[in-house]
């Protein structure tokens, strides 16, 4: 099992990045569990300086905007 966090303040484009994770993980047929992230203090110890971030099995991936499908496919399969 996979565990992703998204960090972000719960923002549009937060929600949207956290569907897009579960919807590619169901694509993939991988157990995850995604955590989000809403604690200022906490993103920015992650070293997330825009959101949203996504991290994957405690390994930041991606921070700012949403994620490319295709690179979101190979952190998680990772």
């Amino acid at each position: 099992m996979k565990h992703v966090i998204v960090y972000g303040p719960g923002c549009k484009r937060c929600d949207t990045t956290a569907d897009m994770v579960k919807t590619t993980a169901q694509k993939l047929g991988l157990d995850v569990t995604i955590t989000k992230e809403t604690d200022m203090a906490r993103i920015a110890m992650a070293g997330v300086m825009s959101t949203p971030g996504i991290a994957v099995d405690g390994k930041l991936v991606h921070t700012g905007g949403l994620p490319d499908a295709g690179a979101l496919e190979g952190w998680l399969s990772a």
